[in-house]
């Protein structure tokens, strides 16, 4: 090969690895977009700090939300709300959250459980949400539907401890209509060292 057939494959190299480099930094950036991460704790309006614990929580009743944690599915249009917790360790203790407690409180003061994150994908979807507060038709059948999207479990809550300076977060899913006025109540939170139990969160979740 010739020096000129050289440099002509030493530039169609050159091409392809800019090339591939180019489609490798719009994917990265692609997937940096579809990543979920919501601000801190103490930035959420709906927020209370006990004991340096601050908790912050939010419900994701619209299309826009649901849209930034879930993509294309919105799990309240189906009869399910997600509730998104975010838990901020601010104290100097190692927070167990083994036995955290959290409920779903209507207007008419019943309070609800929320469903774990594996069986929503096994609930009957409706095509609206109940809007009187009380909890929706319960499992289905093994079939595919819309709430048997990944991202349900993928954004499930699902930290056990809690060390001091961190946070976590995700979502408690509810079989329950949205109201304002609704209360979200988280209990059983303890200081892993000393089981000591702090005190009880209680937070208006409210209507956008």
């Amino acid at each position: 090969m010739n020096m000129r057939g050289k440099n002509l494959l030493l530039l169609l190299r050159s091409s392809v690895v800019i090339l591939v480099a180019s489609i490798s930094v719009v994917m990265a950036v692609d997937k940096d977009k579809a990543k979920f991460a919501p601000g801190p704790a103490s930035s959420f309006a709906s927020k209370q700090t006990n004991d340096g614990v601050t908790i912050g929580a939010e419900a994701y009743e619209t299309e826009d939300m649901a849209k930034t944690a879930f993509g294309k599915l919105n799990p309240y249009a189906h009869g399910v709300l997600p509730v998104l917790v975010v838990i901020q360790n601010d104290s100097k203790e190692t927070i167990s959250l083994e036995k955290m407690k959290v409920e779903y409180e209507t207007t008419d003061r019943e309070r609800i459980g929320p469903t774990t994150a594996r069986d929503v994908q096994y609930l009957n979807p409706v095509k609206r949400p109940n809007l009187n507060g009380t909890p929706l038709p319960g499992m289905g059948g093994r079939h595919k539907n819309p709430l048997a999207s990944p991202e349900i479990e993928a954004r499930a809550f699902a930290a056990r401890m809690l060390p001091p300076g961190e946070s976590a977060y995700g979502f408690f899913y509810f079989q329950t209509g949205h109201r304002s006025g609704a209360k979200l109540y988280l209990t059983g939170l303890k200081q892993a060292g000393s089981g000591k139990d702090l005190f009880y969160f209680e937070m208006p979740l409210g209507i956008h």
